[in-house]
């Protein structure tokens, strides 16, 4: 099978194969090679590109619409990097956004009007402790997806178990941001 990115030479390992690394964000193996990554979610840089692999083909092709949104939340809440004001506010709108798309169902729209008014008060947010597992799903398996169906399907998944993988704080997230008008119950 090919490479889903371009890997140069130098980054092919003596035995001719790839060396995978395992991401420190969402603990998937992913290709070593050299490259950029995010500038507060922390990943490793196989899975960032993987990660942008994947949300190229969901935008290029609307045969994976109603993917997007849930590949965004899930990737976000499985790298949520160190303390800082915007991977604070980043992983809880995202939780946010899981919890009113998977529990509660909502239409994407109504999601991201949740999103846009808990967002108007940044200070409202505070550092979660990330889990020990980000869930057994990362976005590797996403982009092994052969079919935009199964694609969509992977993702649904992914999504659930970023969300479940968080459940040491879900009473925070449906609960403690109610004075945003958003709430998870």
């Amino acid at each position: 099978m090919a490479p889903w990115f371009a890997i140069s030479r130098s980054e092919v390992g003596k035995n001719g194969r790839v060396d995978l690394i395992r991401c420190f964000g969402c603990g998937g193996l992913f290709p070593k090679i050299e490259g950029p990554t995010h500038r507060y979610m922390a990943s490793s840089t196989g899975c960032w590109a993987t990660y942008g692999e994947v949300l190229a083909r969901q935008y290029t092709n609307a045969n994976y619409a109603g993917a997007g949104q849930l590949t965004i939340d899930a990737y976000a809440v499985q790298h949520p990097g160190r303390p800082s004001a915007q991977s604070i506010q980043s992983v809880a709108l995202h939780l946010i956004s899981l919890c009113l798309l998977l529990e509660r169902g909502v239409e994407l729209g109504t999601a991201t009007e949740g999103i846009s008014a808990a967002a108007k008060d940044k200070r409202r947010f505070a550092w979660l402790a990330p889990p020990e597992t980000m869930g057994p799903i990362t976005v590797a398996n996403v982009h092994a997806a052969r079919t935009a169906a199964e694609h969509v399907a992977i993702v649904r998944s992914w999504a659930s178990s970023a969300w479940s993988a968080w459940a040491a704080h879900h009473v925070t997230v449906r609960d403690g941001w109610r004075s945003s008008g958003v709430a998870c119950v």
